[in-house]
């Protein structure tokens, strides 16, 4: 008898008191773009109803633990028998020279690191990796190294299955969940970013000031007073200095175009959620997190 035959004959599994049951009650599992990314490249490794098999067990709360960390996700499913089944999913985290190159883009460009520390990951960021050639998702099945104690011999059996699904969901609670699977926890991706943005924009203290005036400037502005802004130097460096009196005609116009439009960030109802993060298990874990959740969407709205 195949072991897959001699794991049906365990019968249903043991009901779960407490477990991580799936958000989703029916149709797709995922919202943000990353968790149905993540799940669409599972899908396109043409594994079948193997994966979708365990779409029921998620849903159904089989999956009492799921612990992500970098390379390694474990995750303990209740089935059949009476101890739960234990299930890892390894996939390779990036070098941390890589995550280096990686963050000094991301710190270079205001768009990634505002939506990053906003909490959020905007979907240019798969686009960004792929380009520097740590792509975020798995490019092939034998890139993920899949490993459960059930006896069945498919891979993925039910219960990798059922973890795929609730490691999607935990992706939609805390985006930050796959950056810290691939090897950049939150907080030491944030740190990162703003010690760089830090070093960009602030000035040159290790400079001299200069001892004697500059002849080409006028007095008001080797004294300090009417001088611009640093943020504003390179925009006026090139404008021609003239006396007040004959410029009073364009004085409230602006010395360089301005868009139509500002830039604007959009901010979903539930960010603070985001940027803490999911609570402990001890004060309602997960479950807590959707609850509030959705009691932030309702106030949004």
């Amino acid at each position: 008898m195949s072991p897959t035959g001699r794991f049906a004959d365990y019968g249903r599994p043991r009901r779960v008191e407490g477990g991580l049951r799936a958000r989703s009650a029916r149709g797709a599992i995922g919202v943000s773009w990353w968790s149905r990314r993540f799940l669409e490249v599972l899908e396109s490794f043409a594994l079948g109803t193997r994966l979708t098999r365990g779409r029921a067990y998620a849903r159904a709360g089989q999956v009492v633990r799921l612990d992500i960390a970098p390379g390694m996700v474990s995750a303990s499913v209740q089935g059949s028998r009476p101890r739960p089944y234990q299930v890892h999913i390894a996939l390779p985290p990036f070098p941390d020279p890589m995550w280096q190159r990686i963050e000094a883009q991301l710190a270079g460009q205001a768009f990634f690191s505002a939506r990053l520390l906003a909490g959020d990951l905007p979907a240019e960021l798969e686009e960004l990796f792929a380009a520097a050639g740590a792509p975020l998702f798995p490019a092939t099945v034998t890139e993920l190294e899949q490993r459960c104690s059930c006896p069945d011999g498919a891979i993925p059996c039910k219960h990798l299955a059922a973890t795929f699904y609730l490691l999607a969901e935990a992706f939609d609670a805390d985006p930050f969940a796959l950056l810290h699977w691939r090897g950049r926890s939150r907080q030491d991706l944030l740190d990162r970013l703003r010690a760089l943005r830090s070093l960009n924009t602030e000035p040159d203290l290790t400079r001299p000031p200069a001892t004697e005036p500059d002849p080409t400037r006028p007095p008001a502005a080797e004294s300090g007073v009417g001088r611009p802004a640093a943020g504003a130097v390179p925009a006026l460096a090139d404008l021609p200095v003239a006396p007040l009196t004959e410029t009073l005609d364009r004085f409230w116009l602006p010395p360089v175009p301005l868009p139509d439009r500002p830039p604007s960030l959009a901010s979903r109802p539930d960010l603070l959620l985001r940027q803490l993060g999911a609570p402990a298990p001890a004060i309602g874990g997960p479950g807590l997190l959707e609850r509030l959740r959705q009691a932030y969407r309702q106030l949004g709205e």
